[in-house]
């Protein structure tokens, strides 16, 4: 059975920092590359950052240097991690994690997390 659970988000001032945290069980999600992304009102979901089985990180240019995606794995449960830090207004958003295939620089996910809103403001 696959699950996804997400956490962490919520309301930060602009230049705070934010954890959000993914765990997917399933076997399936062991050899798996697990990314998240967002989606903004009236935009389209964006991939904002992956990484491969393998340890192989791809970030948007938009969260370069600001962000960092990190993974742990224990038997059948996958925790993917995103660090925010100096977020600004414009990473408001709902945060989904995701489960697929990391085509650096898209992805094709097959799962997805019920999402976590994200917002930025003073």
């Amino acid at each position: 059975q696959v699950r996804f659970v997400e956490s962490g988000g919520g309301l930060v001032q602009p230049g705070g920092s934010l954890k959000l945290s993914c765990v997917a069980s399933g076997s399936t999600f062991t050899i798996a590359s697990m990314g998240w992304y967002r989606q903004a009102p009236e935009k389209s979901r964006e991939l904002v950052a992956g990484i491969t089985p393998g340890g192989t990180t791809h970030y948007a240019d938009s969260v370069k240097g600001r962000f960092t995606i990190s993974i742990s794995r224990d038997n059948a449960k996958t925790t993917v991690y995103l660090q925010m830090n100096s977020l600004k207004p414009d990473d408001t958003a709902v945060y989904y994690c995701a489960a697929g295939i990391l085509e650096i620089p898209t992805m094709r996910p097959d799962y997805w997390g019920q999402g976590t809103q994200v917002t930025v403001s003073s």
